[in-house]
């Protein structure tokens, strides 16, 4: 018996097989890795492979890539090549795809069969050499890394890698040249000082090393590892107080990093630092994670990909490329493998809290909300003053519709907000007054409403929402119409403002206007049932009943609210037969808040 997943795969390779091809082609693709995926717990098992023809095996493989499983096409591949073990394409494609799941050990093995058939095959260089560098075969590793150069960025790593190399193998001064050899984009001087720096402290010339660092700080201040390895050598060969300095000055352009905050109170009690790295593995590790992470924020998906994971086999529980590497896939939308990273954080780093918000966020995206609130809550119960973790559990209990929890959670964070930062504070009232308002609490909805406009007067989200709300009780009228307009102007392509606009001019009878103003929010969101609805009313208060029905019965069809769905069908079938009264307040910008947005 199969399980579900494997029948969607299955299906899907049927219908690729019908319209594509029915044959692997032979061709060795361009050495770039699938996409990476969730290696979902509905893992394919050995039955399930053994059931499916080469071809078969290939199409779900495809599949699987394309839905960005790269443990699953990895283990599709590697089925198909066991019945067509001379198809280059297909170990190719395992190759890559186990690089991609991070299975590196297995990743190996095909590179070096890889090898024996395309000697100058980069990618499959680089995971062999960095295997051996794993293992301290220091000298084969060299070899192996220095012929995965391809690029300026492939140039770069294998550099730093046959740097740390020749720093294993006992020739550090040989490792510092090697990096000091490169030549190449504006960029390389900062990961050369910083990798040549640590190799010479490691190998105890800490005056050498303490001018590359600063050189290093020197051209970028704001990078985090080249700040904590000069405060780190400035604990050890200056004092306290300069390395505090340089923590103080990153804390000043991004406050309150954990790293950041851990290595201030340490040189604030007069600690020596150790070195960032402690080997030529940690040291590779290390050149590896801060190129993929690089790469993550620029685009480069796929080949971060590969970095990072080759990092975390040398090194596997290196907190940063933990997160970045989880901060890829939730880049590519896949939150499930972002969580499984997320908890292989060590409980010890003081990277765990923030792992810790992210996977809550994750497991709520997963419909696993549970744990979710209770992961943020044990956040929040260790530090209440923690505003990013009250934030968090605030939005996730106000997105699943938890309005009492979530009025009472940003009171929480109101309690504690720092003085001075009005606009940053506004948020926190306004998401409290949607919670006040929607579990019944206009009045204080209202103040906090007021209050969020106070701090920032022209937040086009707290104008709508309080115009509306006005608008469609039938009191300040023409403030609430100005307040709408006043969003419009800031947000004229946001489709739920727009319709809160129209949906005002039909509250106040102007149904021409309404007409108007909806079809512009429709053109915007066209799949937003609470619009579709308006849309609706409006033809019908002006005559035009057939488009009326018909945009009900789209409304219907999308999917309303349970809520709305009686009222909606209710009209297809009778059209309208009392007043106005069928309106929620500000429903569609409402829909939108009780999101995880604002």
């Amino acid at each position: 018996m199969f399980s579900y997943r494997f029948n969607r795969w299955t299906v899907a390779a049927i219908a690729l097989m019908g319209t594509a091809i029915a044959t692997v082609p032979g061709a060795v693709l361009a050495q770039t890795p699938d996409h990476p995926s969730d290696t979902a717990a509905q893992f394919p098992t050995r039955n399930d492979l053994k059931s499916l023809t080469t071809a078969g095996s290939y199409l779900a493989a495809r599949h699987a890539s394309v839905e960005r499983d790269a443990a699953s096409a990895a283990a599709f591949y590697r089925s198909a090549l066991r019945t067509d073990p001379k198809n280059n394409e297909l170990l190719d494609r395992a190759f890559i795809s186990s690089v991609a799941d991070g299975d590196i050990d297995e990743a190996v093995k095909l590179a070096e069969r890889i090898l024996t058939i395309d000697k100058t095959n980069r990618v499959a260089r680089l995971v062999v050499g960095v295997h051996d560098l794993k293992l301290k075969k220091y000298a084969t590793a060299q070899s192996n890394i220095n012929q995965s150069i391809r690029g300026p960025i492939t140039d770069l790593v294998a550099t730093l890698l046959s740097g740390w190399a020749a720093y294993g193998a006992g020739d550090a001064k040989g490792g510092v040249a090697t990096i000091d050899k490169l030549a190449g984009p504006e960029w390389y001087p900062l990961f050369k000082d910083l990798h040549a720096g640590m190799i010479l402290e490691l190998s105890g010339k800490e005056k050498d090393a303490g001018t590359r660092f600063e050189r290093a700080y020197k051209l970028d201040d704001s990078m985090l590892r080249v700040t904590e390895a000069y405060a780190r050598w400035l604990s050890r060969n200056k004092d306290s107080a300069a390395a505090t300095n340089v923590y103080q000055a990153f804390d000043k352009k991004l406050a309150r990093h954990p790293l950041i905050v851990e290595g201030l109170r340490d040189t604030k009690a007069g600690k020596k630092m150790p070195p960032l790295v402690d080997s030529a593995q940690a040291g590779a590790a290390e050149a590896l994670y801060g190129i993929g992470a690089t790469l993550t924020r620029r685009g480069g998906e796929d080949l971060a990909l590969v970095y990072l994971q080759l990092s975390l086999y040398l090194q596997p529980s290196h907190p940063l490329a933990l997160l970045s590497l989880a901060d890829l896939y939730e880049s590519v939308k896949r939150p499930q493998m972002a969580i499984k990273v997320y908890e292989r954080v060590p409980a010890s780093s003081p990277l765990k809290r923030n792992a810790q918000i992210q996977l809550a966020i994750d497991l709520d995206s997963a419909d696993r909300t549970d744990e979710a609130i209770k992961i943020l809550k044990g956040v929040t119960t260790e530090d209440s003053k923690d505003l990013e973790a009250i934030m968090a559990l605030g939005n996730i209990e106000r997105g699943r519709k938890k309005f009492g929890d979530c009025g009472a959670t940003y009171s929480q964070g109101i309690d504690v907000l720092p003085a001075g930062n009005d606009k940053a504070n506004s948020v926190w009232y306004y998401y409290r007054g949607i919670c006040e308002e929607r579990s019944k609490q206009w009045g204080k909805a209202e103040a906090d409403m007021k209050k969020a406009l106070e701090l920032q007067p022209d937040q086009p989200h707290v104008l709508n929402y309080l115009g509306y709300s006005w608008i469609d009780q039938g009191v300040n009228l023409d403030e609430g119409m100005k307040m709408i307009k006043r969003a419009v102007e800031q947000r004229p392509d946001d489709g739920y403002i727009v319709d809160s606009l129209g949906w005002a001019y039909y509250r106040i009878g102007n149904y021409e206007e309404a007409v108007k103003n909806l079809e512009r929010a429709i053109d915007l969101k066209p799949e937003d049932p609470t619009i579709n609805d308006h849309l609706g009313d409006a033809y019908w208060r002006v005559g035009r009943t057939l488009e009326a029905k018909f945009q009900w019965s789209h409304a219907r069809d999308l999917k309303p609210e349970p809520d709305d769905l009686p009222k909606i069908e209710a009209k297809i079938a009778n059209g309208m037969v009392d007043d106005n009264s069928n309106s929620s307040a500000a429903q569609a910008e409402k829909k939108k808040d009780d999101g995880k947005g604002g």
